[in-house]
């Protein structure tokens, strides 16, 4: 590796941007179809019945949150790369099963198997073990620039497709991918020299107590679990919507093309003034808000595509800012000691509420009609307004991670608490045994000197 640290590593770039790609490629196999299946599933055997639908749609969520945190430990015990490798086969039988599906049940079977091939812990693991600290903050950030840029780009090309290959197609697809995935990282992705636990990134199940028992973590699991149930919701009503608004699924990319380019460009100003004012609760407030407004719209007015398509940007928009902040407030809130824990967990609630989103969303409509779904939406998203309501301003803070030279327990517990009382440090962790200083300091006023000095001097 290259001693420059002010910048990645040429392994460290072809690591992050391929194992980016893995993820993105597995997240595009989950969420492509979303846009497009309810309308194909209506012509299985089966399909008939909407919560058969919903059960297809969301039940890659359930197993995905079942197993996402064990398969991090087994890829501790066991190496990375095999636990890629067994995740991305799952995942690419699963596809083949849904592809060649006669009925809706094979089609939940092959969801099923699609959820268990649960990289995404081992995904990050790995991008940890194969950056230096002071670098990792940039390669976890293109991992979840990808997975935004995955999930507008499925919106865009899921109708395109349906209308070229049919839903079988797709899933076809997806497992080819998956099978380009594994030599991904056969061949582009290096073997990490050393294989072991990073506290930032991994869970602990010494730290479940803990963190289930923290308010504001257990508020923000419980938004991200609603967020991720309305999307699927969503994608229940919205199809039927805009067909019988006289598009046929083919031509929906017409509505999530624009929609999906002016959300992107109207959650930045939000995320900006959020972060560099110091103003995260007002705008988080505002985004569920905003969300709620769009499914209210969709609720009182779906009698026209452009009223759909404006009511899908004001949600789009919401949603695109509190994907992106929600982390950011895990982050923020979470004990040092815990963040790998914490977002352990809330990666879990997040595929929980796909499962039970999409589960809800087809049990309304099969008993009750499409609008109950929207009612669902809006009541879930009042709800969430009234959890957040008791969060706390978060600190104007930000994470920086530093290498450490070998040294003993009693060095490291030193460093730590000289690293404590520097100005603008709001919490240290030191940790000997992965040779790494974590800080949570403050996002002004903070002497990063002093730090840089105190570290080189360990």
């Amino acid at each position: 590796m290259q001693t420059n640290k002010d910048s990645m590593s040429r392994a460290e770039r072809r690591a992050s941007a391929g194992l980016a790609g893995i993820y993105g490629l597995r997240m595009l196999g989950l969420f492509i179809i979303l846009p497009v299946f309810a309308l194909f599933a209506e012509h299985l055997p089966g399909g008939n019945n909407k919560l058969l639908i919903g059960l297809a749609l969301g039940a890659y969520g359930l197993t995905q949150a079942i197993l996402q945190i064990p398969a991090g430990w087994l890829s501790d015990r066991y190496g990375r790369k095999p636990v890629i490798y067994a995740g991305l086969v799952l995942f690419a039988v699963g596809s083949l099963v849904a592809a060649s599906a006669d009925n809706i049940y094979w089609v939940i079977a092959g969801r099923v198997i699609q959820g268990a091939g649960a990289i995404n812990a081992a995904v990050m693991a790995l991008a940890a073990d194969l950056t230096r600290e002071e670098h990792r903050t940039k390669a976890m950030a293109m991992i979840g620039i990808t997975i935004g840029i995955t999930f507008a780009l499925s919106m865009v090309l899921s109708p395109l497709l349906y209308q070229v290959i049919g839903v079988p197609g797709i899933f076809m697809l997806t497992g080819v991918l998956a099978v380009g995935a594994i030599l991904v990282v056969i061949y582009i992705i290096p073997n990490p020299a050393i294989t072991r636990f990073h506290s930032e990134t991994e869970a602990s199940s010494k730290l479940f107590g803990a963190v289930l028992r923290n308010k504001d973590l257990l508020r923000l699991d419980f938004g991200i679990f609603s967020l991720h149930a309305i999307l699927m919701s969503v994608f229940m009503q919205v199809p039927f919507l805009l067909r019988s608004n006289g598009l046929e699924g083919a031509q929906h990319w017409h509505v999530y093309l624009p929609v999906m380019l002016l959300a992107f460009g109207l959650m930045v100003p939000p995320i900006i003034v959020a972060e560099k004012k110091a103003k995260m609760k007002q705008v988080f407030m505002g985004s569920i808000a905003l969300a709620a407004l769009g499914q209210l719209s969709l609720l009182l007015f779906h009698d026209s595509v452009w009223s759909v398509a404006m009511a899908l940007l004001f949600f789009f928009t919401a949603f695109n800012v509190l994907e992106a902040t929600l982390p950011s407030l895990i982050s923020k809130v979470a004990p040092l000691a815990a963040k790998g824990t914490a977002m352990g967990v809330y990666s879990s609630v997040q595929f929980l509420g796909a499962f039970c989103g999409a589960a809800i969303g087809g049990t309304l409509m099969e008993y009750f009609g499409g609008n109950a779904v929207l009612v669902f939406a809006i009541v879930l998203l009042l709800l969430w307004l009234l959890v957040a309501s008791g969060m706390q301003q978060p600190g104007a803070v930000r994470t920086k991670m530093y290498p450490l030279p070998e040294m003993s327990a009693a060095a490291g517990a030193s460093l730590q608490q000289r690293l404590a009382q520097l100005h603008g440090v709001r919490e240290v962790m030191v940790v000997s045994a992965e040779c790494m200083a974590c800080l949570k300091v403050e996002m002004s006023g903070f002497d990063e000197a002093a730090v840089a000095n105190l570290v080189k001097g360990a």
